[in-house]
């Protein structure tokens, strides 16, 4: 009834009802996607919309799911477009595509209140225009006219189908059949047209157009091919020849014409089947083509038969027209032949003809003016055709003929030709007698030695005349002829000579009787090589070439030896057996072989025969020509290197044979030129110069040079060195808990070097920072097994020595599953349930990616409709706490368990909360020893739940001697370490540890276990006495002060103790008043979460080294010497309140639900742009690790201090505040944790 009741007394939640109740209707379509047809290229979209779409909207691209994204990534052309709060989820096909062509579903899958619905299954079918239609014939074969040819267009990869039309010279041809075929993809089809075309000589030069549409295209897509046709051309024609005879020495102008023909006919003149000329010219204009013959009659051209022939490709035989010429000429010449000098008395026989002539001529004998008739003359076949006359006479001479002239007459009365030819005939007796003057034959001769040889001669008529000869040949340099009474003498002075060796001297008498009389003489003489030869087959000598070269030393006498030389190189050839020679020496033959490189050019191979008995040697020489490509020097660098800015110079060391060498420069493919871009030059040395050196002309720059032998090219280098620059290859950097982080930074520098990379954790406390390694340029951390302490803030340093260092700094993110904590002060809350309190049920969580917590009461979902239970999430980076405020607790209604549930994407945990009374605390757990020393003990233990107050903590111990306890309280009061001091070497104590509130104490730690500890011996030190006095003075001075100061304090402390003792009790009515006056409401002051009104006073020191030892890490003797001294309780001046402000993610309330500003944040959003921990950096706010951890590193993560979560519902509970705390009575302020 009052749940009915609080119905009717609420009507605005009516609405809030009703979309309640909607949203577990079942969804349905309300547009499904429909077939669709779409051009390439074009905006395909796919409608589907969804009423109540509670399940994830997918689409499905032939059985693929797409994936619930708007953004489909995967698929950039794909996307989902629409406004999602209308249910659109239209699939958008953005340049649509082939593999665009398939089926496609719109999903909703299965949510908690709607079963999964699948639309109809819709095709979206692509229209592909065909590519360029080509056709499939071969033209580059001219067509010959009445041949028939299969022509066939091809339209590629069209869908649909392809239409295909031809046409001849725009008119549309017929008997087209057309076939399909697979295309170059699935879905594509190629159409084949064929149709038969017979060629004709018109349709040279027509066009043949191929025409392809299909449903894609706006208009078909047209290729065209002119139709080459071939046909032979008409008989030729000779213009210029009137009539067929034709004198001798006439040049004939004649032309040859061929009409028509394709190609133009081919034209030649033959003559008698041999080929005159082969030249001719075409006109287009005229479709003719004319040859021109020039034409020199000859004698020879008689009966010549002249014919001028004309074909082209597809004439079947040539077409000819001949014509036959008959040539008129004389004889060339008259020939006389016998012997027209003879002794006196013998027979002169003498014969007389003439070359061919048409028509034939006769011939008549002179001798003096006296004809002679004892001739016979004949008439034979001539060349070319015409006749030859032959006239024979013999002659007896008498003295009397001696001088006269013989004539031979050739002549024609019809042609009036006549030509003749005359010899003189003479009559001779040769001299008596011939005899030498010369050195004796076997005294051997010096070459260079000058030698007399006289000749003497008698008798004769015409007296003799005298000639000396060599081995036979007539010698020159004879001195002149000389007479003397009885006759002639001449003398022969030789400087002998190597050909002198042997050679046989004669002197011979003669006159014009033809009669001759000699004597003859030998010499002996030495001499060197007369010549030496290197000769080689290879006419051109190239490197790498293997060069023979035969020495041929020249004739000597005596024998020789042969050498070679190349510079400082001696060599010793192969030598042949010696050879006779000419000059009666001998010939020695050596050969040299060489394996030539582009160092041998321009050296002389050297090759000398020596003469041991002359002393005397004989040498040549062979320059090499070596041709060779351009050659790079060994010295020629491979790599320069430079640094930014500077000038660079690139040398050029090259040389070649032909010495002409052209070098161009390139870079990356691309020529260098100077002119117009003032950072290249280079000098005639071609060296490269590079002005302003920056990293982008580093590379490879390759030089070509070439002469006439070839191209050559080397590549160098520039190494163009700069500082580094260094980036992130990825960042933030997502990583699991437990897996292994992969942290890359890429540096741009040069050079490389190794270990160019370091790594830097920027956090707070020490992490071991992984293993770095690098590969070329890429730095990597690798950190294995990744814990939540890893998380944070990396910075990776470049540096290969060039200034400045670069760095770069890298984000790592570890995620993990939430972790509640779930420490015993956690599962109970404590509150009067007397309906004037109000609870805070605090469940702290820990977590990434972002946790979302569910809340139940006794196993049952709590409905935060209820105006008496309000939920709000407060999210500070990684650590989100949810608070449960109970309004107005009662016990018969709220004293029962809260169970938090934080769940996210990595997994879940669950924490149960008892909320109950206030009542004294519960004892600590694992009560252990930290460390120990000779006079301390180090102890630690976990606080259990405080019984909803503030409480505190206190040591007993004894040692084995004693028989009573001693206590110390532990400060500050909630400190969960604490040193124990003052005790005696080498003791044995007996610890406990326990809780107080305000209401009572616990029992001791662990159900009254007992910690044994042994002290440890005194270190010895030696302390010099002069020293021991002064440290004396010094602790004497230093504990009056102590005492002083500790005096003081206690009278302070005990009066403020008394003054507050009396406000105390009014403190409940000032805050309920407050509170009325703002809220309109009789609820009391909320309470801390999980921690309840406490009244315990507090040292306001203390309290803010509660906060600090929840948010940082130092050592465990910060409060040693407070902990030391103190034996009683210190109470605080003040409160101390950070300044906080609240993320508050979610509150939900019965009248209102306040949502995130954006609906549709990523789940990353709060660790993204600046880091996972930097909000918590920079917030007043410490972090959760404690500043005065005394815990040791393994534990530090078992037991984490409940401050900071609970920190963070204070300052959302503080937002909404009207006042501060530290304005109140100290025993109405909320406890600070």
């Amino acid at each position: 009834m009052d749940f009915l009741s609080a119905w009717i007394v609420s009507p605005s939640a009516l609405p809030f009802l009703c979309l309640i109740w909607g949203t577990h209707a079942q969804q349905a379509f309300r547009s499904e996607p429909r077939n669709l047809t779409v051009r390439m290229g074009a905006t395909a979209v796919l409608r589907c919309e969804v009423l109540r779409a509670s399940g994830t909207v997918q689409w499905v691209k032939d059985g693929l799911l797409l994936g619930p994204q708007r953004s489909l990534p995967g698929f950039p052309r794909y996307s989902m477009i629409g406004n999602p709060t209308r249910g659109q989820y239209h699939l958008q096909i953005e340049k649509a595509q082939l593999e665009d062509d398939a089926s496609y579903e719109c999903q909703v899958g299965r949510s908690e209140s709607s079963q999964a619905i699948i639309s109809s299954t819709v095709w979206v079918n692509m229209l592909i225009p065909p590519s360029k239609p080509y056709f499939e014939v071969d033209m580059a074969t001219p067509w010959t006219a009445g041949k028939k040819y299969v022509v066939t267009c091809i339209a590629p990869d069209a869908k649909p189908m392809a239409e295909i039309t031809l046409y001849k010279d725009g008119v549309e041809l017929t008997g087209v059949e057309s076939f399909n075929m697979s295309g170059s993809k699935d879905k594509l089809l190629n159409t084949h047209a064929e149709v038969i075309v017979t060629a004709l000589s018109s349709d040279n030069g027509r066009q043949l157009a191929c025409n392809a549409k299909n449903p894609a295209l706006f208009r078909p897509v047209e290729t065209t091919m002119t139709m080459s046709v071939q046909f032979p051309p008409q008989p030729p024609v000779i213009v210029g020849l009137e009539r067929e005879d034709v004198k001798a020495g006439r040049t004939l102008v004649l032309e040859c014409v061929s009409h028509g023909g394709n190609p133009l006919a081919t034209l030649h003149w033959t003559k008698n089947g041999e080929v005159l000329s082969t030249t001719w010219k075409k006109d287009v204009v005229a479709q003719k083509s004319i040859s021109i013959l020039y034409w020199k009659i000859t004698p020879a051209d008689n009966q010549a038969v002249l014919c001028c022939e004309s074909v082209n490709l597809v004439s079947l035989s040539p077409l000819s027209v001949s014509r036959k010429i008959t040539v008129l000429f004389e004889p060339a010449e008259v020939t006389l032949l016998g012997e027209f000098t003879t002794i006196e008395g013998q027979n002169l026989v003498l014969s007389c003809y003439t070359t061919s002539s048409n028509p034939p001529v006769q011939i008549r004998w002179w001798l003096g003016y006296k004809e002679l008739n004892s001739s016979v003359a004949t008439i034979e076949e001539g060349d070319n055709g015409g006749m030859i006359t032959i006239s024979n006479m013999t002659h007896v001479v008498s003295r009397e003929d001696d001088g006269l002239q013989l004539t031979c007459e050739a002549f024609n009365k019809g042609t009036h030709f006549s030509k003749s030819q005359n010899a003189i005939i003479n009559v001779y007796y040769p001299p008596l007698k011939v005899w030498l003057d010369t050195p004796p034959q076997d005294v051997p001769l010096r070459s260079g030695t000058t030698v007399h040889l006289i000749c003497f001669s008698t008798g004769g008529n015409p007296p003799g005349t005298l000639t000396w000869f060599k081995n036979g040949k007539a010698l020159s340099d004879a001195l002149r002829q000389t007479s003397f009474d009885r006759g002639v003498a001449r003398e022969l002075v030789l400087v002998l000579t190597a050909s002198d060796n042997m050679a046989t001297y004669r002197c011979d008498a003669t006159n014009k009787a033809k009669k001759t009389i000699s004597a003859h003489t030998k010499l002996m003489v030495n001499f060197t090589a007369i010549s030496m030869k290197i000769s080689t087959k290879q006419e051109e000598l190239r490197r790498g070439q293997m060069l023979t070269l035969e020495c041929q030393s020249g004739s000597s006498n005596p024998k020789a030896s042969i050498s070679w030389s190349l510079g400082a190189l001696r060599f010793q050839g192969v030598e042949q057996p010696p050879k006779r020679a000419q000059f009666g020496g001998v010939s020695v033959h050596s050969s040299l072989s060489l394996n030539l490189s582009s160092q041998h050019h321009n050296q002389r191979v050297i090759c000398q025969a020596y003469s041991p008995v002359l002393a005397e040697g004989a040498n040549t020489f062979f320059k090499l020509n070596v041709l060779y490509p351009p050659e790079f020097s060994p010295e020629q660098p491979t790599k320069v290197q430079v640094v930014e800015n500077y000038m660079a110079t690139i040398p050029l060391l090259v040389s070649a044979n032909p010495e002409k060498v052209s070098c161009i420069w390139l870079h990356r493919r691309e020529k260098l030129v100077k002119v117009g871009y003032l950072r290249y030059n280079w000098s005639d040395e071609n060296a490269l110069e590079i002005r302003n050196v920056t990293r982008n002309n580093a590379g490879v720059y390759t030089v070509k040079c070439s002469n006439d032998e070839g191209v050559n090219q080397t590549s160098i280098m520039l190494d163009v060195q700069y500082a580094p620059s260094v980036k992130a290859e990825k960042d933030p950097v997502l990583v699991n808990l437990g897996e292994t982080a992969d942290l890359i930074c890429v540096a741009d520098a040069n050079p490389i070097i190794s270990d160019m990379f370091f790594w830097k954790w920027l956090g707070e406390g020490e992490v071991e920072v992984g293993q770095e390694t690098q590969e070329d340029k890429y730095g990597l951390l690798t950190i294995h097994n990744v814990t939540r302490a890893h998380a944070g803030l990396y910075q990776c340093t470049a540096n290969n020595g060039i200034a400045p260092p670069a760095t770069v700094d890298v984000q790592l993110i570890v995620q993990f599953k939430p972790e509640i904590q779930k420490g015993a002060q956690w599962r109970k809350v404590a509150s009067r349930g007397d309906g004037t309190t109000t609870a805070e049920v605090v469940c702290w969580a820990e977590g990434i990616p972002r946790v979302d917590f569910s809340w139940e009461k006794n196993g049952v979902l709590m409905d935060f409709a209820n105006h008496r239970y309000e939920e709000q999430t407060v999210s500070e980076g990684s650590f989100q706490t949810s608070t449960v405020r109970v309004i107005n607790v009662s016990a018969a209604l709220d004293y029962a368990v809260f169970s938090c549930t934080a769940r996210n994407s990595l997994g879940e945990d669950k924490l149960d909360i008892q909320l109950v009374s206030t009542n004294h605390p519960d004892p600590p757990t694992s009560f252990r020893k930290v460390s120990v020393s000779h006079d301390s003990v180090t102890l630690e233990w976990i606080p259990s739940f405080n019984g909803g107050l503030q409480q505190r903590f206190r040591i007993r111990y004894r040692s084995d001697q004693s028989a009573s306890f001693l206590y110390m309280d532990v400060f500050p009061p909630r400190a969960s370490t604490f040193t124990v001091t003052g005790l005696k070497p080498v003791t044995t104590y007996n610890f406990s540890v326990n809780a107080l509130n305000a209401i009572g104490e616990s029992g001791y730690a662990d159900n009254n276990a007992v910690l044994t500890i042994t002290t440890m011996e005194r270190p010895e030190e030696e302390v010099p006495d002069e020293e021991r006095g002064y440290l004396t003075e010094v602790l004497t001075v230093v504990f009056g002060v102590l005492l002083v100061l500790n005096s003081l304090g206690c009278f302070f402390g005990l009066r403020w103790k008394k003054r507050q003792g009396q406000t105390g009790g009014k403190g409940g009515s000032v805050l309920s008043g407050k509170k009325n006056k703002e809220d309109g409401s009789s609820q009391s002051a909320v309470s801390n979460s999980n921690k309840y009104e406490s009244r315990e006073k507090i040292n306001a020191a203390a309290q803010r080294t509660l906060l600090l030892d929840s948010g940082s890490e130092s050592d465990s003797n910060v409060y040693e010497s407070y902990a030391a001294e103190s034996s009683h309780y210190y109470y605080p001046t003040g409160d101390y309140m950070p300044p906080l402000s609240p993320l508050p993610e979610e509150t939900r309330r019965l009248d209102v639900t306040h949502l995130p500003l954006d609906a549709h944040s990523h789940l990353y959003e709060y660790v993204r742009d600046g880091g996972l921990y930097q909000d918590i950096l920079a917030s007043p706010l410490p972090s959760p690790p404690s500043l005065f951890d005394h815990r040791l590193p393994h534990q530090r993560n078992e037991w984490r201090s409940p401050t900071y979560p609970q920190q963070a519902a204070e300052r959302a509970r503080d937002v909404r505040q009207l006042q501060r705390d530290s304005d109140l009575p100290f025993e109405l302020r909320g406890e600070l944790v």
